[in-house]
Parts: structure tokens; C-alpha cells; sequence
């Protein structure tokens, strides 16, 4: 009966916000069809697409001077490494939620191609070589973990068959999460790749949903080891010029995985001015085409994404509809019609939708 009652309250609290956000003239974005097939096919594009490339690695040697597929014969597209998992990511997502999505078939095809035992391991062996062991630390490795927590939740023989493909890169790299993050002594407070508290946070929600007890009390150990007695968030120094994360919303994100509501708002209110929250702002972006400049749309979408979780948090109307406010600014940026933007936003864009 009280699991009853509670949903029906939340149905209840739900339609009361949306309806005073739409009385506020706040636009709800939803995830839909039309919208799930305008984003896949933006990550179908570029899979398989490998130049332009943004290696991103060290080269030890005339013999480290291979082409993208064929050193990275899984996560070869989409410009970069990161981009081409969390592209993977996208479309696994969703295929789950739109079963009936368009060119599902031809989607699952280049999926299979991508995610088979031999071009992870010779991603792996990318990893164990003497000059690359930080590759992609921490961006990367969580995007990584978040596509193994997406097919290791669907039940679907194609995605059982890749997760599978997919695990010893999965492991690789939660070791390397454990062997990294006790030698850092400070959190990286930045709002690009090497935030940690990003990288926290989709570490904390794989190994939650894969029931790994002792990495998930390890990631929150090193959560509260770094945030835990952080007071009055600069939010007004935000955004930087390349941003496309908020360090205190991300921070403030990961911080409320990891605390109960009750200490989780009296934290958020020690770090948060209230009256700078509820006047932040989206952020604008100058020039689509600058593959720096078009992160502040990622930034928006991003602070999206936090906003809905500590929302959900704190039941909190209020932030929600700020969350709508940034999702808006930037939903129809995602499709721009140049490369520099559109090989990664739609992760972006899927995220923040399905957060709220």
C-alpha cells in the first residue's frame, strides 16, 4: 500500500511541475521517435567514420604511426576515441527505448562489426604499450563503463553478445580506475575531459547497476575524500570559454549519488548560493563550426543532465525548471550541420533528455 501511495505521489508531483513549468513557458523537450531517429542517425554517421581523427596519443616510435582503425579497431569514428564509444552508447540506448527506430537492422550490423573480442583486445593492447596507460583518463574510461552499464541492462541477444566483447576492456579499466584515483591527491576541477567528478559519477552508476559492492564503496569513498567539505561553489566564474561540463554541478551530480537526501541537502546548501543557482543562465555559443567553442551547447545539455539528477534529489520543481531552461537553449544546436559539433552532441542531447 505505501509503495502504492508513493508513486502515485510522484505521478502527482510530476504533472504538478510539468504544469507550472508550461505555465512558466518553460518548452518540455521530450525524447521521442521522431527525436531518437533525428539523434541516431548523427552517431550512425560517424562510427564508422574515421577522418578527420584526433588520436590523442603519445607515439613512442615510427611504428606508432597507424591509422585510427586499425589501432583502435572498435572506436575508430566520430573524430575521437571518447566520441566514438559514447557513440555506441547513443545508439544502444536507443535501440532499447525505440525498438522501432529507423535502420535498426543496419545500426545493429555496424554495432556487431565494432564490438567483437579481437578489435577490443587489440584496443586492450593499445593500452598495455609503455606510452599510453593514461589514455583517455578519466573521460573516456567513464563513457566506457556507462556503454557496458547500457547492454549489460538490456536484455537483447545482440547486446548480451556484445557486453560480452565488450567486459576485459570494461575490467581493464575499472583496475585502472582503482590504481589511479588513491594517488590523486585533488579532484581535477575543470570543465573539460579530465573532470573527476564526471568520471565518478558514471563509474558509480555502472558498478551500482553491476552489483561490484567493493568498487562502488571505493568510488564513494574517493567522492567524499574530495567533495565532502567543499563549501560555496564559484558558480558565477562559470563558463569558462571551452567548457562543456559545470564543475559544480558535476561535482554537486556525483555528490548526490553517494549521499542520502537528508545529507545530501545540507551539503548542496553549504555549496550552492541559492540565489546564483536559481539565476544561472545558459550558455551561448559564437561559432557552431569552432570545435572548442560549440562545447558551451555540450554545456548546457550537460547542466541539464546534473540539474534533473540533484532535482530528483531534492524534489526540488525549482531546478527542474532550470534544467528545461538549458535543455531548450541548446536542443536544436545539436543538429548544426558541421562535424565539429554534431560527431558528439547527441550523446549529450540523449543524456540530458532521458535524465529528466
Amino acid at each position: 500500500m505505501r509503495t502504492i501511495l508513493f508513486l502515485f505521489l510522484l505521478v502527482v508531483l510530476g504533472c504538478q511541475s510539468d504544469r507550472k513549468q508550461r505555465e512558466e513557458g518553460v518548452n518540455i523537450v521530450a525524447l521521442d521517435l521522431e527525436m531518437a531517429n533525428k539523434l541516431s542517425r548523427l552517431a550512425f554517421n560517424c562510427i564508422d567514420q574515421e577522418y578527420p581523427n584526433k588520436l590523442g596519443q603519445v607515439i613512442g616510435g615510427p611504428e606508432d604511426l597507424l591509422t585510427p582503425r586499425t589501432l583502435r579497431p572498435a572506436f575508430y569514428g566520430c573524430f575521437d576515441w571518447h566520441s566514438a564509444v559514447h557513440g555506441h552508447w547513443t545508439l544502444v540506448t536507443l535501440l532499447q527505448k525505440f525498438p522501432t527506430l529507423d535502420s535498426t537492422a543496419v545500426i545493429r550490423q555496424k554495432i556487431s562489426a565494432n564490438i567483437t573480442p579481437e578489435n577490443i583486445q587489440t584496443e586492450i593492447q593499445f593500452w598495455e604499450g609503455p606510452h599510453n596507460k593514461s589514455f583517455e583518463r578519466t573521460y573516456g574510461w567513464a563513457w566506457l563503463l556507462k556503454l557496458q552499464e547500457a547492454l549489460d541492462n538490456w536484455d537483447d541477444p545482440d547486446a548480451r553478445n556484445w557486453a560480452s566483447a565488450l567486459q576485459p576492456l570494461t575490467e581493464m579499466l575499472v583496475k585502472k580506475y582503482q590504481s589511479f584515483l588513491p594517488k590523486l591527491n585533488y579532484p581535477i576541477r575543470v570543465g573539460e575531459h579530465s573532470n573527476t567528478a564526471f568520471g565518478l559519477g558514471y563509474a558509480l552508476d555502472y558498478s551500482a547497476s553491476d552489483n561490484q559492492e567493493e568498487f562502488h564503496s571505493f568510488l564513494s569513498d574517493r567522492v567524499r575524500n574530495y567533495y565532502l567539505s567543499d563549501e560555496q561553489c564559484p558558480l558565477t566564474w562559470e563558463p569558462s570559454g571551452y567548457d562543456f561540463l559545470s564543475p559544480c554541478l558535476e561535482e554537486a551530480r556525483v555528490m548526490s549519488k553517494v549521499l542520502d537526501q537528508k545529507k545530501f541537502r545540507i551539503w548542496w546548501n553549504q555549496f550552492i548560493d541559492k540565489e546564483k543557482i536559481i539565476n544561472l543562465t545558459p550558455a551561448t555559443s559564437l561559432d557552431l563550426t569552432d570545435g572548442k567553442l560549440v562545447h558551451l551547447v555540450g554545456l548546457n545539455l550537460s547542466r541539464a543532465w546534473s540539474l534533473f539528477e540533484i532535482a530528483d534529489k531534492l524534489d526540488d520543481i525549482e531546478l527542474k525548471s532550470i534544467a528545461e531552461k538549458h535543455l531548450n537553449a541548446s536542443i536544436d544546436e545539436v543538429v548544426n550541420g558541421d562535424y565539429a559539433g554534431e560527431h558528439w552532441l547527441a550523446s549529450f542531447a540523449v543524456m540530458a533528455t532521458i535524465s529528466r
